[in-house]
């Protein structure tokens, strides 16, 4: 048995540090640093809520080569069990490349692997050795159905679930979202997203709305902290203060710490709580996941930033 089951993307990252310009024709640039890192949010989730303790299972699609060997060693390294990872004939693992430059991140992305999930592939019996189960992936009226037929699926084996909705790159931003969010325990998105699908300018105007379709509504706020609306209730957290060298996977790793205090049964507050920390340390380092903590390191970060805060 498995804490979590985990169903997403897994991919490369290759992180190019001090790049603010995208080569001409004929032209080279030099950047400061390149690196590789296991990329891909449902990935980069599982190897957070690792970190933290959790007994995590992979469940994604990965190509027959050295990327994709690469990422079964990291996860192997966290604990992470592979025995659901299918493996392509056809295709190679993706690749993502971003580029960090001081304004804003870009990425030039091949989904390789990650196109060949099908959520009503999966084998329930198989995913259910898991008491929790998170899911990506979610593309709207493209997919929708089999959303909400493998999340009835998962329910029906007794399974608590979440999701994190994700950017909706056909822009449609459908409503049958709604339906969806009322299957599970937690649905996590940022504030972006929310106030797309809701057709708001509030957040909490927004949170609301969807916290009375659904159990447990998260909304991240970046630099701003989160707000959940779990059972009714409205709970926001300001965000922990740090430098920042690079975001990629912020939200991933907030999902990790959120999600391991609602598997420990602590309230909205105290989830809140974990997942900003989680966050805050995930954008201290460059890497989606370079920087997450484990458990101890956690609430040691906590604990210092709050007594620090108390004598200013």
């Amino acid at each position: 048995m498995f804490d979590a089951v985990v169903i997403g993307d897994a991919n490369i990252d290759l992180v190019v540090v001090g790049c603010s310009e995208v080569p001409s024709p004929g032209q080279e640039v030099y950047v400061d640093k390149m690196m590789m890192h296991v990329g891909g949010g449902a990935a980069l989730f599982a190897i957070s809520l690792a970190k933290l303790g959790v007994q995590v299972a992979f469940n994604g699609v990965l190509g027959n080569d050295s990327h994709g060997q690469y990422i079964r060693q990291r996860f192997a390294e966290y604990g992470i069990d592979t025995r659901m990872i299918g493996t392509s004939d056809t295709e190679q693992t993706g690749i993502s490349i971003a580029f960090n430059p001081d304004s804003d991140r870009s990425f030039i992305t091949y989904a390789g692997t990650n196109a060949e999930l099908r959520v009503e592939k999966l084998n329930l019996s198989e995913i259910a050795q898991g008491r929790h189960v998170h899911v990506t992936g979610y593309k709207g009226r493209r997919n929708h159905e089999q959303y909400v037929a493998l999340a009835k699926g998962l329910k029906e084996k007794g399974l608590t679930l979440s999701c994190d909705v994700g950017w909706d790159e056909s822009g449609e931003w459908d409503k049958s979202v709604f339906e969806l969010m009322s299957y599970f325990d937690v649905f996590l998105m940022n504030e972006t997203e929310a106030l797309h699908y809701t057709r708001m300018d509030n957040v909490e105007e927004s949170i609301k709305l969807m916290g009375s379709l659904a159990r447990n509504i998260v909304v991240k706020l970046g630099g701003e902290g989160a707000i959940s609306m779990k059972e009714g209730i409205l709970t926001r957290l300001p965000a922990y203060t740090v430098e920042a060298v690079d975001t990629t996977g912020a939200g991933d790793s907030f999902n990790a710490g959120y999600l391991y205090g609602f598997l420990q049964g602590l309230d909205a507050a105290e989830c809140l709580r974990y997942g900003n920390a989680c966050g805050a340390m995930s954008v201290s380092a460059f890497g989606g996941s370079t920087g997450t903590p484990d458990l101890a390191g956690l609430k040691a970060f906590i604990e210092g930033y709050e007594q620090k805060q108390a004598v200013q």
